[in-house]
């Protein structure tokens, strides 16, 4: 007995010596999948990806990858329209499970702690992209049995979605604060907007700071978030001069003493277009009470931005330098989507950020009396 013991942990010995270190697997099985049709394995990189390998399914939906990696990192499946994310180092053996034909885009992996983790980050989204999915067939069919009651269906289900799309963002949330030291948690607070999750997204950034030190995505991410910081709501707005609609110079400091709402914007954004009415409600409403607005357009072409300020009534200050997000002044204020704004007191200090509609008529009321 004690001799088949001891052979059999020689040979646990030796397997594990024989597992290649140097290089990962990923083998998957989809459902639904054609034999001989493709599957691809991409490598992201920041904002794009890279094609690495491809293969094509076995008779029974099976394919397999070898590669390596300098350290763990992100890659993704992809096959037709699905797309799958994988997280994945040297040394791991990855299984990977799906249905091509499931639009909600669920699978399951396992096979490494990586793995595992992003499993557990999966399930938490399924279960809420589930119900999100059903909301979305009732308001498909009820739309086409009642095509001219569009808009009454979608605030009728409207309730539900947001209850479903905000559970959804609190869970991802709670489990990107709870495995900071996975990189699973990276790619759960990266699901976030920016725009509603700023103070978390910047908290989560002072975490991570020395645990993913040779991933470009993440050292992208912590750079990014320390810009972020220093146009927060407390920080002092960072000086500009720009050029205005007229061709005259336009500094930020032309407008110390009031309170002030920059406003960042685009000619063919359309949320931006949609906003506006808001913007000039307020602008018409609070313009005499020592508060004014400066529109800072993220528009390339000169004549569409001056014919949307025309069209949509802006009439006060307006300045671009026609460089889209390349705008020294996007980037000064870590603007990454439109419409973003940021009101500024009257010393210069930016005392809120992002607020529109409702929220915005609420803040100025309470802020201007």
């Amino acid at each position: 007995m004690i001799k088949r013991i001891s052979y059999i942990l020689l040979m646990c010995v030796v397997f594990a010596a024989c597992k290649d270190k140097g290089s990962f697997v990923i083998e998957g099985q989809f459902k639904n999948a054609t034999p001989g049709s493709k599957v691809y394995l991409f490598g992201l990189q920041k904002d794009h990806q890279t094609p690495l390998d491809s293969t094509v399914f076995s008779d029974k939906g099976e394919f397999k990858f070898t590669h390596s990696s300098a350290a763990v990192d992100f890659f993704r499946i992809s096959s037709g329209h699905s797309e799958y994310m994988i997280i994945a180092k040297n040394g791991d053996q990855i299984k990977i499970n799906a249905d091509l034909a499931d639009k909600t885009l669920a699978y399951s992996i396992s096979g490494a702690m990586e793995a595992d983790k992003l499993e557990e980050l999966n399930k938490v989204k399924n279960q809420y992209m589930g119900k999100i999915s059903e909301i979305q067939k009732k308001f498909d069919e009820a739309v086409a049995a009642q095509p001219d009651q569009r808009d009454a269906i979608m605030e009728q289900l409207k309730p539900a979605y947001t209850q479903e799309i905000d559970g959804l963002n609190k869970a991802v949330l709670k489990f990107a604060q709870g495995n900071t030291t996975s990189l699973a948690s990276f790619y759960a607070i990266n699901l976030l907007n920016p725009a509603e999750y700023e103070q978390e997204m910047s908290d989560y950034a002072d975490k991570i700071k020395s645990n993913f030190n040779d991933n470009a995505a993440v050292t992208e991410f912590l750079v990014r978030m320390a810009k972020l910081k220093s146009v927060q709501v407390g920080q002092p707005a960072p000086e500009f001069t720009v050029d205005g609609i007229d061709g005259k110079s336009i500094k930020l400091s032309d407008f110390k003493g009031k309170y002030v709402m920059l406003d960042f914007w685009a000619s063919w954004c359309r949320p931006c277009r949609e906003e506006n009415p808001n913007v000039v409600k307020a602008y018409n409403t609070y313009k005499d009470k020592n508060f004014t607005i400066l529109g800072i357009s993220l528009d390339k072409d000169p004549a569409a931005w001056k014919s949307a300020v025309m069209a949509d009534k802006l009439t006060w200050a307006q300045g671009s330098d026609l460089k889209d997000f390349d705008s020294p002044m996007a980037k000064l204020y870590a603007i990454e989507a439109i419409p973003s704004s940021f009101i500024v007191d009257p010393s210069g200090k930016i005392i809120a950020k992002n607020l529109r509609g409702e929220q915005l008529e609420a803040f100025l009321s309470k802020t201007l009396r």
